[in-house]
């Protein structure tokens, strides 16, 4: 008997990266982001991530301890739950806003869903939009201590000059992560590198995101409107970190491209005709649940078959 062969459903192939070493690679590549956040907005800003941090690992290790199911919690998917979570708040946000967010995104979200690799959409992105709708003066208000002003998009709303390299480096105001192009930029590249994502999804948001903006944002090819739109909110760090994402994006080349196209025009129009100038998590929540449309439409048809044989029936 102990000789028998062990039977699994497929597949069998396996890939070379476990998923927890493919989630360290991608904590390791949002280290300048957060890095930046705390330099730029104080230590307020560590005390949210580890907030978020500790309470997604605690509720999913009290869930799996309570049913009884296998701990999961070491494969860091947690982590990186509320790490994204804390940089799409604003610093000035109370820090139990960051403790039910987490709750939020893993007990619901994830967990009952059935945990790693079920979740329709991206929990960090669902618990910001359920904070967003439930506390919507906190999750709305940027002021701090080192930050009075408008963001950048709204102050591109009201008429405002930018300066752009001071847009790039991130000293300007809005959520913890979002404000530092050139921080989430090192960490797109360190994960390109290491194989962990491809262009494909980023790269179609971004190029339909920039030409909804040309055609229908009334400026042309202005550079600082452009520029303004590309770096001034989430959509960066959205397009390379949460986007990606293994679990709620497609995984055919060509529905790749149409679900990063797709949230790139959302992105586009929530800005231009919403009642906010964000809209990003709105659009990849959106694209979340299209996927299992746009996989089948896209799925390459297996060799040798033609529509109206037997084969395909």
């Amino acid at each position: 008997m102990e000789k028998l062969n062990h039977i699994s459903a497929s597949p069998h192939v396996r890939g070379p990266m476990s998923t927890a070493k493919i989630m360290k690679l991608v904590i390791v590549a949002l280290l300048p982001t957060a890095a930046f956040g705390v330099f730029h907005f104080g230590l307020r800003a560590l005390l949210h991530m580890v907030v978020c941090i500790v309470t997604c690992a605690l509720t999913e290790t009290v869930y799996e301890v309570l049913t009884k199911r296998p701990l999961t919690v070491l494969d860091f998917s947690a982590v990186i739950t509320g790490l994204l979570l804390a940089l799409t708040l604003p610093v000035g946000a109370p820090l139990w806003i960051g403790a039910v967010g987490g709750v939020f995104a893993i007990l619901v979200v994830k967990m009952f869903f059935g945990g790693i690799g079920q979740n329709i959409v991206n929990p960090a992105l669902a618990a910001r939009c359920f904070l967003l709708i439930s506390f919507a003066g906190y999750l709305t208000d940027y002021t701090c201590d080192v930050c009075t002003g408008p963001t950048p998009l709204a102050a591109l709303r009201q008429g405002e000059e930018l300066d752009l390299f001071e847009l790039l480096l991130g000293n300007t105001g809005g959520c913890i992560g979002e404000t530092s192009t050139f921080a989430i930029l090192i960490g797109a590249i360190f994960l390109l590198s290491m194989g962990v994502i491809n262009l494909r999804i980023p790269a179609s948001c971004i190029l339909v995101f920039m030409g909804c903006m040309i055609l229908f944002g009334g400026h042309g090819f202005e550079e600082s409107y452009l520029v303004t739109q590309l770096c001034g909110g989430g959509l960066m760090l959205g397009a390379w970190f949460m986007m990606t994402d293994y679990t709620t994006s497609p995984i055919t080349k060509g529905g790749q491209l149409l679900y990063g196209a797709v949230i790139g025009a959302l992105a586009a129009m929530f800005r231009l005709v919403g009642n906010v100038s964000e809209g990003l998590s709105y659009a990849i929540l959106l694209g979340n649940l299209l996927v299992p449309l746009i996989e089948k439409i896209t799925v390459p048809r297996a060799f040798g078959k033609r529509p109206g044989t037997l084969l395909n029936r």
